[in-house]
């Protein structure tokens, strides 16, 4: 139950979420949770692509060590983002959670088909979702061993710049 990023750096969250609501009560979660966080927020399925892609005003952000993906955002869904995710040799290997109200069992294999990490229906009472955003937090950062490659990449970046 040794990780890294327990034990040295923050870890990178992106959070692609639309609903302001749900930002804000994920942020508290991982506050509650009192692990060393960096969230970070998109509100559509664009930005989250130009956030992995470091493009425009995200040329400079942390390849993320955890991606929350939610299904239903503007612009591109987070179904489409996913696909994207899965083209790109550069992003295909990131670990995404989905985070959503769908329940539906077809969503729920279609995403994993599409290589999702984990698939988790929020909860629409309040401690209920704080326990669930908890429980993503231990087990992705106290449990999991996530490749190296996303921590150590930002390091490599600036070394050759």
């Amino acid at each position: 139950m040794h990780n890294q990023i327990a034990n040295g750096r923050a870890a990178e969250i992106l959070l692609a979420e639309d609903n302001d609501n749900d930002v804000e009560l994920t942020r508290q979660g991982f506050k509650r949770a009192k692990l060393l966080v960096n969230l970070h927020h998109v509100g559509d399925g664009e930005e989250c692509m130009a956030f992995l892609r470091k493009q425009g005003k995200y040329a400079d952000a942390p390849t993320p060590d955890l991606i929350l993906l939610d299904l239903n955002m503007p612009k591109m869904s987070g179904e489409q983002v996913l696909a994207e995710m899965l083209k790109d040799d550069n992003l295909k290997s990131l670990a995404v959670v989905i985070l959503t109200t769908s329940e539906q069992a077809e969503e729920v294999l279609k995403m994993y088909k599409m290589r999702c990490s984990s698939y988790i229906v929020k909860p629409v009472d309040f401690d209920q979702f704080l326990k669930v955003v908890r429980a993503i937090t231990e087990y992705w950062f106290t449990v999991v061993v996530l490749p190296k490659a996303a921590s150590n990449e930002k390091a490599t970046a600036h070394a050759g710049s």
